[in-house]
C-alpha cells in the first residue's frame, strides 16, 4: 500500500506550531513508505537538514504521536516502529526473518471480526491486527 499522507497538514489541523526542523521530519514520515523507527527518521531527515538531532526526532515524534498524528507500532522487533495516523484502515504482516512489513485490507476479514465481536455481545469500534509469519516459495 504505497502511500503519501500530509503530516504537516496534519500538525495544522491539530493546531502545533511547525517550526523547519518539525516540518522536515514530517514530510520525512510522510513520505516514508516503510515503518520507520527514530533513528531511520534521524537517518533521513539528517540528509535534508544536517543540524537535525536525533533529540529532536525523539521530541517531535512523541508530540507528534500524543496529538494523534502518528501510530506507534511494536513489531516484536524491540523498536517502536512510526507511521503518519490515516482514516484509511489497514492490518499488517510482518515477516519475522527480514521484519518487512506489508500492509494489507481484506474485508472479508474485516466483516468476520465484526461479526465476531457482535456474537460476543459488543460493536465493534476499533481494532489493530498484525500477523507474523515468515515467506514461502511459490510455484512458478
Amino acid at each position: 500500500m504505497s502511500r503519501t499522507i500530509d503530516v504537516e497538514a496534519l500538525c495544522a489541523e491539530k493546531g502545533l506550531r511547525i517550526t523547519e526542523q518539525r516540518r522536515i521530519i514530517a514530510k520525512v514520515l510522510g513520505e516514508s513508505e516503510d515503518h520507520p523507527d527514530v533513528e531511520a527518521l534521524h537517518r533521513r531527515a539528517s540528509r535534508v537538514d544536517p543540524n537535525i538531532s536525533i533529540a529532536t526526532v525523539y521530541r517531535t515524534v512523541r508530540l507528534f504521536e500524543e496529538a494523534g498524528i502518528l501510530e506507534r507500532h511494536e513489531f516484536g522487533d524491540g523498536r517502536s516502529r512510526y507511521e503518519a495516523a490515516s482514516d484509511a484502515h489497514h492490518d499488517h504482516l510482518i515477516n519475522v526473518e527480514t521484519g518487512e512489513v506489508v500492509e494489507f485490507v481484506d474485508e472479508e476479514l474485516e466483516e468476520l471480526q465484526r461479526r465476531i465481536a457482535e456474537r460476543l455481545g459488543y460493536r465493534l469500534v476499533d481494532h489493530r491486527m498484525e500477523l507474523y509469519g515468515v515467506a514461502v516459495e511459490r510455484d512458478s
